[in-house]
């Protein structure tokens, strides 16, 4: 079973929900802005923690995101399988003993990430990296970002990617747990409600055409190197 913890109604599972629906998959989702997490992990064989516009930094205002911090903490405490989506990726740098701050601007649209040395020799990323119909890998490629955050580097955790925007957008901690600052789960639907009032909206809808079904499967092989299959 996979814990799936929302931060935002909006902000779902997307193409990992289908990804573990067509896998037969069994998975559980929890809204925790309205208090709905899992008392324990017990039971769970990993745990996906979603975006968010809030800050880490203003738990005081979003309590919820303490509690989320300590779901993570258990998770990697149990060595499940974690994977952070944005503000899913700031809440582990967090809980890792990492700094998380407002960036110096917003980070919107598609935009190339670049892989490290290291990205280029871990399986799972290489999986994202892989051209899904030429077989190639692909240092540099696009992603959907919508991000203003930032975080330090976690000790102990291993550069996977970056843009050149800002410096961090993935990093592994151990062998089990994904932090990815970049949206690999956004369908068609989700970015039409996302920017359903925003300047971007045509220009991130007619990129979107375009990238969607590339994307989408390097997505689908992402899930399936991360966990295991």
């Amino acid at each position: 079973m996979i814990a799936i913890i929302k931060n935002i109604k909006t902000e779902g599972p997307g193409s990992i929900e289908n990804y573990l629906v067509e896998n037969s998959t069994p998975y559980k989702i929890f809204e925790s802005e309205d208090g709905d997490t899992p008392s324990t992990l017990e039971g769970y064989s990993g745990l996906i923690v979603m975006g968010g516009p809030m800050g880490v930094y203003e738990m005081d205002k979003y309590p919820h995101l303490k509690v989320v911090s300590r779901l993570i903490r258990e998770a990697i405490n149990r060595n499940l399988k974690v994977l952070g989506i944005c503000l899913g990726a700031q809440l582990i740098a967090y809980t890792l003993g990492a700094k998380v701050y407002k960036g110096h601007g917003e980070e919107i649209g598609w935009h190339d990430i670049e892989l490290t040395g290291d990205g280029l020799r871990d399986p799972v990323m290489i999986s994202l990296a892989k051209h899904p119909s030429v077989g190639d890998v692909w240092r540099k490629f696009k992603v959907f970002h919508w991000h203003g955050d930032t975080f330090d580097l976690p000790i102990g955790a291993v550069h996977l990617a970056k843009s050149s925007v800002y410096e961090n957008q993935a990093f592994r901690y151990k062998d089990n747990v994904y932090a990815l600052q970049f949206h690999i789960e956004v369908t068609k639907e989700m970015l039409i409600e996302w920017f359903e009032d925003h300047p971007l909206k045509e220009q991130i809808l007619t990129e979107a055409e375009k990238m969607l079904s590339e994307y989408s499967q390097r997505a689908k092989n992402f899930y399936k190197a991360f966990w295991g299959e």
